[in-house]
């Protein structure tokens, strides 16, 4: 745990707080060798050490400001430099690193530039290869962004030069540490009691469903929230570019992208583990989210066994999400005739929740619509549930009421197989008998 003298770094002459913190650091980094395995030691004897290595300047900080070197050096040896009092911080949701001096972060859905900075463009590049090389992700040149996340599961992207401008960019959409639950959700506003209890009863029975949403509308969040009403007893095959749902069963299999090497080759892309999911005895599969031709598969998966499937996709309306779903399908090159992928859409999808970011920053599930069938060339759409806006407050904060629409699914019986008789008061019906008036039914295949 020690080295030579001669070895190690010198203290600068002058009080250079960058060159001090470089110093301190580099060596911290030197002398810590044989280090204890449990991270709480680790941190006690990197401690001690910057403390003697401190010692050795013969410097007299102020007490606030070695307080704030010490932090500083220990985020670099432990975290992830200077944006790491961001991701402890429970209030930022987000953090953007426009290169090394603009440092943003989202709070309460409004943007907000810190006074975090790192030394240069080389010390941005030390904290993405500080996050990407334990996943055995790569950047530089050829390579100039990459998908990453973070031990805690957060979202990770980063883009450096030729393709970033200005310097290395980085962007953490952060995960909660405590796991949001469908009771927050509601205490928040997000989702109604009655949408809850109908979106648990839809999980139940195996329905399909697609969660839709713009970007950082809280989709994944929901996809974790939903999936909680998976039962223990099934077996779950999760599919991502990077690990982030966290569901709460015991029994899942996590499967992961893999990029292609410095050569080019051995890659493994989502529509590959889509198809190798189908070998791996699934009760349900959930992909992350479909952004190609791995749709195709996801609704092949729909319609040949696998009920009760999970997915997300960027759409800002769910008949925008069933445009996507069909605009993906193509990309698949099979050289489909689009009805037939409309006919493969409605008959796989049961259910589109569609959960969107607001003006003032609220995330709520905006619509909870059917997927009915077809008539003619047209899927038909049912709205089942939905916000509705009614004004904004002397703060910018939006009014409305998340409500059902009086109409009820044509998979009612499925639901009432699966044992869940919902009152009609859920869909805003008042009969007394939920499921006496029937709707005339699309033609649906199953």
């Amino acid at each position: 745990m020690t080295s030579s003298i001669h070895n190690q770094p010198q203290p600068p002459q002058n009080v250079d707080l960058e060159k001090l913190k470089v110093f301190l650091v580099s060596n911290v980094s030197q002398t810590f060798e044989n280090s204890p395995p449990s991270a709480t030691e680790r941190r006690e004897v990197a401690m001690q050490i910057l403390q003697n290595s401190y010692q050795r300047t013969n410097l007299k900080l102020a007490e606030t400001l070695r307080i704030q070197l010490f932090r500083d050096v220990m985020d670099d040896l432990f975290g992830f430099g200077p944006i790491q009092p961001l991701l402890d911080d429970i209030d930022v949701s987000e953090v953007m690193v426009n290169g090394p001096r603009d440092v943003y972060v989202e709070k309460k859905g409004k943007l907000i530039k810190t006074n975090v900075a790192f030394d240069n463009d080389n010390h941005v590049l030390q904290i993405i290869d500080k996050i990407i090389m334990p996943l055995g992700r790569r950047i530089d040149a050829d390579s100039p962004t990459v998908d990453a996340r973070l031990p805690d599961g957060s979202r990770v992207n980063a883009v450096i030069q030729p393709v970033a401008i200005d310097g290395p960019t980085v962007t953490i959409r952060k995960f909660t540490k405590d796991k949001l639950t469908i009771a927050q959700l509601i205490e928040f506003g997000s989702i109604s009691e009655s949408m809850a209890d109908f979106l648990r009863a839809c999980v139940v029975s195996r329905l399909n469903i697609v969660i839709s949403g713009g970007t950082g509308s809280g989709k994944t969040t929901l996809l974790n929230i939903v999936s909680s009403f998976i039962p223990s007893d099934e077996r779950i095959v999760t599919i991502e570019d990077a690990a982030e749902l966290q569901l709460h069963q015991d029994h899942v299999v996590r499967l992961e992208t893999k990029p292609p090497n410095v050569e080019g080759h051995g890659s493994v892309s989502i529509r590959e583990l889509v198809r190798n999911s189908l070998r791996m005895r699934p009760d349900r599969i959930i992909v992350g989210e479909v952004r190609g031709g791995e749709a195709l598969d996801m609704l092949q998966a729909m319609n040949t066994g696998h009920d009760g499937s999970l997915t997300t996709l960027h759409a800002n309306t769910p008949r925008d999400a069933l445009s996507r779903l069909e605009t993906m399908s193509l990309m698949a090159g099979l050289n489909m005739p689009l009805k037939v992928i409309r006919e493969q859409i409605a008959s796989a999808v049961d259910l589109i929740v569609q959960q969107s970011r607001l003006k003032d920053g609220s995330r709520k599930v905006t619509y909870i619509t059917e997927v009915a069938g077809m008539e003619g060339d047209t899927i038909v759409m049912t709205d089942i549930f939905k916000f509705e806006q009614t004004g904004v407050d002397g703060e910018g904060k939006i009014i409305g009421e998340l409500k059902p629409t009086g109409i009820r699914p044509l998979f009612g019986e499925r639901l009432k197989a699966a044992g869940f008789n919902l009152t009609p008061q859920t869909f805003g019906v008042g009969s007394t008998d939920l499921f006496s008036e029937s709707r005339s039914a699309p033609r649906r295949r199953r």
